[in-house]
């Protein structure tokens, strides 16, 4: 039954828009303005996350994590990122507007 147990353990990692305050900093630098381009690895429109969907946030931290999404600043990001950081941040940026 390790699965089971393994699988209840994901299921109690709450977000919290109020923890994730004190995890942004790592994002705000590209996700928090407007219109901005990196450029590294090359030049790359930055999305918006402000108002993405939780799980659609959660999906891409963790996508970035495990490589099936290849931008490098990403998934060294991604790959610092806890279970709970990423339900945080989820949380936090499902609630911007």
């Amino acid at each position: 039954m390790v699965g089971n147990s393994q699988m209840a353990n994901a299921a109690e990692i709450v977000g919290s828009a109020k923890a994730a305050e004190n995890k942004v900093a790592m994002c705000i630098g590209c996700h928090g303005i407007p219109g901005y381009k990196a450029t590294f690895p090359e030049v790359y429109q930055v999305p918006k996350i402000g108002g993405q969907s939780a799980i659609y946030i959660q999906n891409a931290l963790k996508a970035y994590q495990k490589g099936d999404r290849k931008h490098p600043s990403m998934r060294g990001i991604a790959g610092s990122l806890t279970e709970q950081d990423i339900a945080d941040l989820a949380a936090y940026y499902s609630q911007q507007k």
